[in-house]
């Protein structure tokens, strides 16, 4: 399906950049013909005839300049289409790198998001972001990083089951956003900053003088023009100069906010425009929907966000400096501006944020049903009553592309069960505790798993997996390690349901005091609302099996030594290891091991 949208999304983008050439050659044509028309009669002084000639042209060109700027779009946008089925493409090849890997939402204290690859290279956020919006980053963001209630993982699963069959609807959702690169910086500062006194509150006499004196400046000007004395010009730059000075700083003020803004505004018109446009049936898009009528004076989203994105179009013009104070001088064109604003603030009485967050949530959606669609043999997961059930079929790791990835069935339910996972190295323990909690993490953002089949709980995801020493701290991994358990002690304290997924624990001290140390924490969780699975080396603490017959299960990973070759099969089998192959890796790697 990509591949042949991405062969048409070309074609048309090749087709449009011919059109494109032809509009532009004809400007060329035109304004050169219209010249030569215009030269040719002023040289037989029929002036009548040259400036009518005259604004004829300027008219023809006009035409052509909108013409030129539509074809354009259009070749822009087939560009754009095609752009993203290359980039489901990558992502479909394991291809992540030149995708946005979301670092700065790793928080070495979260839960589980720095063990499970969440975020940064090579991560899910990669492989499901396809928001445009900063908001929309965040928004995608927030649903990796806490899983939602039970209600709420449905109406997004409905909701994404709507979305995900028009894969054009989605495409087209996206490139309308990004048309518009420039929308990094957070929108929610510009909503807090709408919220501040206005600054034409008090100044009706400023209001007065806005009406009054562009007209007269532009009078002054046309009778310059036409003969007058140059006077009345010179005041009126004089006057009105004195006043952009005395509001410099508020007309900065106002510039900087607004241009920040112009692109996010001009995506979330063109997206929200698209999404008003269509009934919806599921729950959640329906009350989104509804959202975006809620508005002061009863308008579209759209229609509010699109004169908004015209106000601030409207600050670009400080850009050019010699043309901004021509305008500033004449026209007091920043305080007219900064005049529409507040009066458009007036009128959409609060609802700006609500529009926005609307924008990014669907975005976010729009991101789990482009997964969904690239996926087509990804499960919906099945929530369960059932505290702490974890039931899955052919379970895989999402970020193990199809060529290498090996699934596997698991089962656990109800409280207070461990299972303990043996193996040798390399043999696939710590990828299948990463394997369960990247797709419960899925699972409760509303997006399907890679599975044929997951029935889940909702529950509290929390790993140790990768504690580091952190020498600015003084700390060593060790301690890192107990710090980090002490917090799952924490969480699972609270009552919540907690599903652990802890790796090679207490690794860093003696045998001895591992050993003690994680039957004695396994112990523990026992006592609370949760469950989990332990992998390790030390077959000693497979034997807690005995110890706790029908809570502590045995699993392990093999591998099979044949001559010089260590092979595994990655899959998970009930029992412990049968098998180690330490000595025979370092036999590999030149250590002589009698």
């Amino acid at each position: 399906m990509f591949t042949e949208n991405l062969a048409a999304h070309t074609a048309r983008e090749s087709y449009f950049a011919t059109r494109h050439r032809a509009v532009a050659w004809l400007r060329v044509v035109a304004f050169a013909a219209s010249g030569a028309a215009v030269w040719w009669l002023f040289s037989q002084r029929q002036l009548g005839a040259a400036f009518a000639v005259v604004a004829l042209a300027y008219a023809v060109f006009l035409l052509l300049v909108h013409w030129h700027r539509k074809v354009g779009y259009q070749r822009e946008h087939y560009r754009l289409l095609a752009q993203l089925n290359q980039d489901e493409l990558s992502r479909l090849q394991g291809n992540l790198g030149a995708f946005d890997p979301g670092t700065r939402y790793l928080d070495p204290a979260h839960p589980y998001t720095a063990d499970l690859d969440v975020f940064g290279p090579h991560s899910l956020y990669q492989l499901l972001n396809r928001a445009t919006s900063r908001l929309g980053h965040d928004w995608l963001a927030g649903w990796l990083l806490a899983g939602a209630a039970p209600t709420v993982i449905a109406q997004r699963q409905q909701a994404v089951a709507e979305l995900a069959p028009d894969v054009a609807w989605q495409q087209e959702w996206q490139a309308r956003a990004r048309h518009y690169p420039k929308q990094d910086i957070d929108p929610r500062r510009f909503t807090e900053w709408l919220r501040q006194p206005d600054f034409f509150q008090g100044k009706a006499w400023l209001k007065a003088l806005l009406l009054l004196l562009p007209p007269l400046a532009l009078a002054s000007v046309v009778l310059w023009l036409v003969g007058y004395s140059a006077r009345p010009v010179l005041v009126a730059v004089l006057v009105l100069g004195s006043l952009n000075a005395v509001f410099r700083l508020a007309r900065g003020e106002y510039f900087r906010h607004s241009s920040s803004m112009r692109d996010a505004m001009r995506a979330y018109h063109d997206q929200l425009a698209w999404f008003e446009a269509r009934d919806w049936t599921s729950p959640r898009l329906r009350e989104l929907q509804a959202t975006l009528h809620t508005s002061a004076d009863h308008q579209p989203a759209s229609v509010l966000i699109g004169q908004l994105s015209r106000i601030t179009g409207l600050f670009s013009l400080r850009e050019s400096p010699l043309v901004a104070a021509i305008f500033n001088n004449i026209l007091l064109w920043d305080l007219g501006c900064m005049w529409l604003l507040e009066r458009w603030k007036a009128r959409l009485g609060g609802h700006l944020d609500a529009m926005l967050e609307v924008g990014a949530e669907l975005e976010a959606l729009v991101s789990l049903a482009g997964f969904q669609v690239a996926n087509p043999d990804y499960a919906v997961p099945e929530l369960s009553p059932t505290p702490l059930e974890v039931t899955a079929e052919e379970l895989g790791h999402p970020l193990i592309f199809a060529s290498r990835r090996i699934t596997n069935d698991f089962s656990t339910v109800g409280a207070g069960h461990t299972g303990i996972i043996t193996g040798s190295n390399m043999s696939g323990k710590s990828t299948f505790l990463r394997t369960i909690g990247l797709n419960m993490v899925l699972a409760q953002a509303g997006a399907v798993v890679c599975a044929r089949r997951l029935r889940l709980a909702p529950a509290q995801v929390y790993t140790a997996m990768r504690t580091q020493d952190n020498l600015a701290e003084s700390t060593s991994s060790f301690y890192a390690e107990l710090k980090r358990l002490r917090l799952l002690l924490e969480l699972t304290a609270t009552g919540q349901p907690v599903f652990y997924l802890l790796d090679e624990i207490l690794k860093g001290t003696n045998s001895r005091d591992r050993h003690r140390g994680a039957q004695a924490l396994i112990r523990q969780l026992h006592q609370r609302p949760a469950s989990g699975l332990v992998s390790t080396h030390d077959l000693e603490l497979a034997a807690m099996a005995e110890e706790l017959p029908g809570a502590v299960t045995n699993y392990s990973f093999n591998s099979t030594i044949e001559g010089d070759e260590i092979r595994f099969d990655y899959h998970l089998t009930p029992g412990q290891c049968r098998e180690f192959n330490a000595s025979k890796l370092m036999q590999l790697m030149g250590i002589d091991v009698r």
